[in-house]
């Protein structure tokens, strides 16, 4: 494990929330472990730092009750490494050892199990149990302190195979009963009905909601999503059944160092909790570092004024790398409303219906396997972009093309550049916003040529391209920026509700 003992005790000195999640402090003679800015003052000389919650539990250490470590934002290092440590972490916050158990793991990242423990174990100090165990510790206690369910519930739910084992794992994790947290938590809210969750999604601060909910609602799916009470709703495809999310942006002029997302959740099966709630991060880019994003470019003069202008702007991402790919096809060389109206057609067709008491969504996006089964003729758009549409459906249908959250992203950019009619504008947005590469640059669009010229840089793509260069690892934040100096509605959050 590579952890700088003294840059770590400049953060826990500077009190820095922008390192939570990053590591972890523990305190050998009070045997618990913290966030970098948890207020308690230990001797350095007592400080053990670990990469990962899961590391210090194994080393036996349980969660500060002041701080609350196991609720701080995911490490940045997980969305923009693509190595199999990282894929692997992404994979684990999705449930798939709770699902598949780590031959599934390991069989995802094409690694034999003893390859994947041996990885896991040497840069994050806790192999792939541990890191799923700790995982379902933070869904058990979110679940104890939000629901109003019976701890034999929160156990199924969390992902325990028993009840002891559950009373077990939060005892030695939290150093307090089930009955205990519940009892120690504050101002629950609660269920509106079953399955329906209200929390908190932390993020790192600064973060600027307008282009990050605005693309959401201005490209949104009639049916699958909505925006709505001030608040972006969607269905989401879970792997127990269908949920339903909606998520509130931070006030006007609220850009503090830290802060969270209200999000309200409907789920068919609480066992997805974790899984949506993951999904959601990505969706948002929760776990990115903005401050230290907005450094980088803010070197560049042309780019510095844009950034000081709207600090912390997130590249809006999805729920769903399948559906993601699918509508940037349908996507190419048209509007934004023209490409929601065929995405729209194709819901109402093959889409599955969904329930929503409290608004106007309606199905889920068509699966991958309905849509291997629809007639392409009876799309109505060019012949050439059927065919597209038809070979991106086969790739993704016989898994030839992996768009998940464990994808290999040089793998999927050379298959999906092999499809014919997927050029490069297409093999770049979904880089940026499926694969969640920060140095996605699709140097081709309209948008981002125009707001170069408008910059006085090179609005042909190529010299564009090299151009951006001096943005890199993060061309994809750039893009965001690019975007927001033209007038369109992805730029703004609406003020009226979608129909």
């Amino acid at each position: 494990m590579d952890i700088d003992r003294d840059a770590c005790l400049r953060a826990v000195a500077a009190k820095d929330p922008r390192f939570d999640g990053w590591f972890f402090v523990a305190v050998r003679t009070t045997g618990i472990y913290c966030r970098p800015s948890c207020p308690a003052n230990p001797l350095a000389r007592n400080l053990e730092f670990f990469p990962s919650a899961a590391a210090a539990q194994s080393a036996g250490y349980r969660a500060c009750k002041r701080c609350r470590p196991d609720a701080s934002p995911g490490s940045p290092e997980w969305n923009f490494r693509t190595d199999a440590v990282a894929r692997a972490m992404r994979l684990i916050a999705d449930g798939v050892v709770d699902r598949e158990g780590v031959p599934g793991l390991a069989a995802r990242l094409g690694y034999s199990v003893r390859q994947v423990q041996r990885q896991l174990l040497t840069e994050l100090g806790a192999g792939p149990l541990a890191i799923a165990r700790a995982q379902r510790a933070q869904t058990a206690r979110l679940l104890i302190e939000t629901a109003d369910l019976p701890m034999t519930d929160v156990a199924a739910a969390a992902g325990f195979a028993s009840i002891r084992a559950f009373n077990t794992t939060v005892a030695e994790v939290f150093a307090l009963s089930p009955t205990e947290l519940r009892r120690r938590a504050q101002g629950r809210p609660a269920v509106g009905a079953p399955g329906a969750l209200s929390l908190r999604l932390p993020y790192r601060g600064p973060l600027f909601p307008d282009n990050l909910f605005g693309h959401l609602a201005a490209t949104g799916v009639p049916g699958v999503e909505e925006w709505r009470g001030g608040a972006y709703r969607r269905t989401l495809r879970l792997p127990h059944g269908p949920g339903i999310v909606e998520l509130t942006p931070p006030q006007d002029g609220e850009l503090p160092v830290t802060g969270h997302i209200p999000a309200r959740l409907r789920l068919t099966d609480l066992r997805d909790l974790q899984v949506a709630i993951n999904r959601c991060r990505w969706l948002l880019d929760l776990d990115a570092d903005p401050v230290a994003i907005d450094a980088a470019l803010s070197t560049d003069p042309l780019l510095a004024p844009l950034v000081a202008a709207a600090p912390g702007r997130r590249v809006p991402r999805t729920t769903d790398g399948e559906e993601f790919a699918v509508r940037a096809v349908l996507g190419q060389q048209v509007s934004t409303a023209a490409a929601r109206t065929h995405a729209a057609r194709l819901v109402a067709a093959l889409g599955e219906p969904v329930d929503d008491p409290a608004g106007g969504l309606t199905h889920l996006f068509p699966s991958t396997k309905a849509l291997a089964d629809l007639d392409p003729a009876t799309l109505a758009m060019p012949e050439t972009r059927r065919r597209t549409l038809a070979g991106l459906v086969s790739a993704l249908a016989d898994g030839r093309l992996d768009l998940g959250l464990g994808a290999d992203h040089a793998a999927a950019r050379a298959e999906l550049t092999a499809l014919p009619g997927v050029g490069p504008w297409t093999v770049e947005v979904i880089a940026m916003r499926v694969l969640g590469d920060p140095d996605a640059f699709p140097a081709t669009d309209l948008g981002v040529r125009q707001a170069a010229a408008g910059l006085g840089l090179p609005a042909a793509p190529g010299a564009l391209a090299l151009r951006s260069a001096a943005w890199r690892p993060w061309r994809a934040y750039a893009v965001q920026h690019l975007w927001a100096t033209g007038t369109h509605p992805v730029n703004v959050l609406p003020r009226e509700d979608s129909v």
